[in-house]
């Protein structure tokens, strides 16, 4: 079973307490496409400039990810983040932003990823959202994320694509924004009546919540030692999540919930580890190692 991510790839420089790196491969799409290739394969959309390395598009292309929707745009430079994380670095700290060719980026599907049955619309603008979500064919099953920018600024448009899509990835405080309610058992009882059946709430350091048709499951973070780098852990929560479910075609609510233990355990593999470095590292038989070592936690 296949699975359609579009998104950014981007060059990010990071500074955490364990050190920096300088232009390595970042952006939602990448995090999410290295993650979910250790279960079915990718079909990646995004954008790039000239100056995008020709060996993260190999490196891509090994991980069997299908880059038939990756554009390279001539005399354009790639979406760059400059970030550092500080104390607890449960967030950034956003030094620059420099969009170049995501900009005016409108992604056009090829037309072999239209009918693509699972989907992943990372997060951007809610308006390019809704474009790619109406060339999407019978998909069985969309899964949104986005931010607090787009929840203040664009909060019409946002609830307009959340009604087209089946669920929804934020944080606690995305979230609690969203529904505009403190509670967050509330909030997303109210996010659910905008038409969504799966909302998916990350916790961070306190692991994941999800919400089904009513019925509400949490699972703890996989306990470390060491956070070298939180960048990209949203995405590749949502990839072990949405690749599980993919890899195993069960949307019912026991499905979910395995997927949820998954998509915290790939994002345990994230943070040991600047940018991709861990995740590139990783086995599919390390992630189902840890992922029982998760479950077995939260047994009694």
């Amino acid at each position: 079973m296949s699975l359609l991510v579009v998104g950014s790839v981007a060059l990010d420089s990071v500074v955490t307490p364990y050190g920096h790196r300088e232009s390595i491969l970042g952006g939602a799409a990448s995090f999410f496409s290295i993650a979910a290739s250790h279960f079915v394969p990718v079909r990646l959309v995004a954008v790039i400039g000239e100056d995008f390395p020709e060996e993260h598009v190999k490196l891509f292309a090994e991980r069997n990810i299908n880059l038939a929707g990756l554009e390279r745009k001539s005399g354009g430079k790639t979406f760059r983040w400059k970030g550092r994380y500080i104390g607890r670095m449960d967030a950034a700290e956003t030094l620059a932003t420099e969009l170049n060719v995501l900009g005016s980026f409108k992604p056009t599907l090829p037309a072999e990823f239209c009918s693509t049955p699972y989907v992943f619309l990372a997060n951007t603008d809610p308006v390019t959202q809704l474009h790619v979500r109406r060339q999407l064919k019978s998909p069985k099953f969309v899964l949104l994320d986005t931010m607090n920018f787009w929840i203040s600024g664009a909060r019409a448009a946002l609830i307009e694509v959340l009604k087209e899509v089946d669920g929804v990835v934020l944080n606690d405080d995305e979230a609690r924004s969203l529904a505009e309610e403190s509670n967050l058992i509330r909030a997303v009882q109210k996010i659910a009546a905008f038409g969504l059946r799966t909302i998916v709430v990350k916790k961070g350091e306190h692991g994941a919540l999800l919400f089904r048709d009513g019925q509400l499951y949490a699972v703890p973070a996989y306990p470390l030692e060491t956070v070298r780098d939180p960048t990209g852990a949203g995405d590749s929560f949502a990839a072990g999540f949405l690749g599980a479910l993919a890899e195993r075609g069960d949307l019912s609510f026991a499905g979910q919930k395995l997927a949820l233990t998954y998509g915290t355990t790939v994002a345990s593999f994230t943070v040991e580890g600047f940018g991709l470095e861990r995740l590139m590292t990783t086995t599919r038989d390390e992630i189902d190692r840890r992922q029982e070592a998760l479950l077995s936690f939260i047994r009694v």
